[in-house]
């Protein structure tokens, strides 16, 4: 175990030194404690709530989904959990709820605790579970519900992973720190609790405090195995320590030995988190030299991977090499061969490959037919893709967004509009990041009013123009010159509560100035002089 301290002096990226992190030293009394930083509370005293902005990234131009096992060893993060149902009346939860919220007007937490308690509502299990589910974006109030559980929780792990879930996802690791030490003093098993904490860390971009965090696991009496091992290199590989993660399973490889499993973990990271091809064949070349043998997964990051940077002869060739082992492709393997062979205008191969997928005895699914709708979109050959997309549909594969966004991204302002009522057709409804496409596309065809007429559908989709709509809109009218137009909607912007962008306003004054230079330009040779 003492090796797992050398990742926290030696790094190829970034110091990793944190002076006070888990300093879970054994005091006197043999229990574990963590510090915090002298007179800070350990717990809040105040509950306001926190209202975090939305983001609208673009859909990635790679169609496939992930790969096989692809993190197979992290433990559920809640977030495609559906919202608990819980026996109790619903309506008298939500108005409980409702209460609760009531109490970010309370100065102390023991005024909104004996506020809850004069509710009436019994604290159980699954009423406090389902409470904080359903606030689990506000993490005071969702640490007020648990509070209020009190003694009822006390036996159970459900609630108290999950709180610890919401406190690390919003990074406030002291707080949850306390949590996993009352579990402990509660004979309540915190292990899943610290794989919680481990992935937060690692979310966080603290890959040295995940590992402490690991290694921590003996102070609270918890074994840490191979599972939990892997745990650790699969969320630094998911958040882009994939170096650290390799250092790491070489650095154990006495305690944990080097295997299929843990190679695949490191070759997932390079394959299709950094999508680094060279490391991913330096990762298959130690393999071998290590004496560790290639299964299935290994070769199907590996072909996921050359598909993605686009070599045609890599992808094939492992596909027999894989095939040749005994090995059985998978339905993503079948994929990444499909988009490359799309993407060489190999269409003739492409389809017999997804004729190959059922002969297998898979199905193709939406993945499958995005594989060849990508890249025909990216080399404008619309009529195909429309083709494919007719296709997909009558085979009664649902198409994604991913499908639509690549044919919006292209096609011109009717088609766009017809695959917006396409879009809702087929029970995949026009989001935020639609339109964010569809801006993006008509502004840099030069056709600001196209952008405008998109900007009234849009309302008629029920999607409500976030700051990032804004500010591509304002930016976008201004820099094609409607200037006038840039400005209203600039105002519309802040009369909606956005706070005002220095950045814009610049590029408003900026291009005010140069509209009058253009027109003094303009009197200057109309006047002959």
């Amino acid at each position: 175990m003492a090796l797992l301290i050398n990742l926290a002096t030696k790094t190829k990226r970034a110091p990793l030194v944190f002076p006070l992190l888990l300093k879970l030293i054994i005091r006197p009394g043999g229990n574990p404690s963590f510090p915090f930083s002298p007179g800070r509370p350990c717990i809040p005293l105040c509950f306001a709530s926190s209202v975090s902005k939305s983001d609208f990234p673009y859909d990635p131009s790679f169609p496939l989904g992930s790969s096989p096992n692809h993190y197979r060893y992290e433990t559920s993060d809640y977030e495609t959990e559906e919202s608990e149902t819980v026996s109790s009346d619903p309506l008298a939860l939500r108005q409980f709820i409702e209460l609760l919220k009531q109490t970010k007007q309370l100065s102390i937490s023991e005024e909104a605790i004996s506020f809850l308690k004069q509710s009436g509502m019994q604290p159980t299990e699954e009423v406090v579970y389902a409470m904080m589910w359903e606030l689990r974006n506000e993490w005071k109030l969702a640490f007020l519900a648990f509070r209020w559980g009190g003694t009822y929780l006390s036996n159970t792990q459900r609630c108290w992973n999950f709180m610890t879930w919401i406190l690390a996802k919003k990074k406030k690791f002291n707080i949850a720190w306390q949590l996993v030490l009352e579990m402990h003093r509660l004979n309540v098993s915190a292990r899943k609790a610290l794989l919680i904490m481990i992935k937060g860390y690692a979310a966080a971009n603290e890959p040295g405090k995940a590992v402490r965090t690991f290694h921590a696991f003996e102070k609270f009496k918890i074994t840490a195995d191979t599972s939990a091992f892997f745990i650790l290199l699969s969320a630094l590989c998911k958040h882009k320590n994939i170096e650290e993660a390799e250092e790491l399973m070489f650095l154990n490889k006495k305690l944990f030995p080097l295997g299929t499993e843990s190679f695949n973990i490191i070759l997932d990271g390079w394959c299709n988190i950094l999508v680094d091809v060279n490391e991913a064949k330096r990762i298959w070349r130690e393999m071998s030299n290590c004496c560790i043998h290639p299964d299935g997964t290994s070769y199907t990051h590996m072909i996921c991977c050359s598909s993605k940077v686009g070599n045609l002869f890599d992808s094939l060739r492992l596909y027999d090499e894989m095939k040749k082992k005994g090995s059985v492709p998978g339905i993503l393997v079948y994929n990444s061969l499909i988009f490359i062979l799309t993407k060489d205008n190999c269409m003739k191969e492409a389809r017999n490959l997804l004729k190959k997928i059922v002969e297998a005895g898979l199905e193709p699914n939406a993945d499958t037919y995005n594989s060849i709708i990508y890249p025909l979109c990216e080399a404008n050959k619309l009529e195909e893709a429309r083709n494919v997309l007719d296709e997909m549909i009558t085979q009664r594969v649902k198409p994604t967004a991913g499908t639509f966004h690549a044919l919006v991204k292209v096609e011109n302002m009717g088609r766009t509009l017809k695959l917006i009522d396409r879009m809702k057709e087929v029970g995949c409804d026009p989001n935020a990041s639609t339109f964010l496409l569809i801006f993006d596309k008509f502004f840099r065809w030069g056709l600001p009013g196209d952008v405008l007429r998109m900007w009234s559908v849009m309302g008629k989709h029920n999607v409500i123009p976030h700051l990032k709509h804004y500010v591509m809109l304002v930016e976008g009218l201004a820099k094609c010159g409607w200037l006038n137009k840039a400005r209203e909607y600039y105002h519309d912007m802040k009369a909606k509560g956005f706070s005002e962008d220095p950045r814009l306003e610049r590029i408003l004054r900026g291009s005010k100035v140069s509209n009058r230079n253009r027109e003094q330009s303009r009197y200057i040779k109309g006047e002959g002089l």
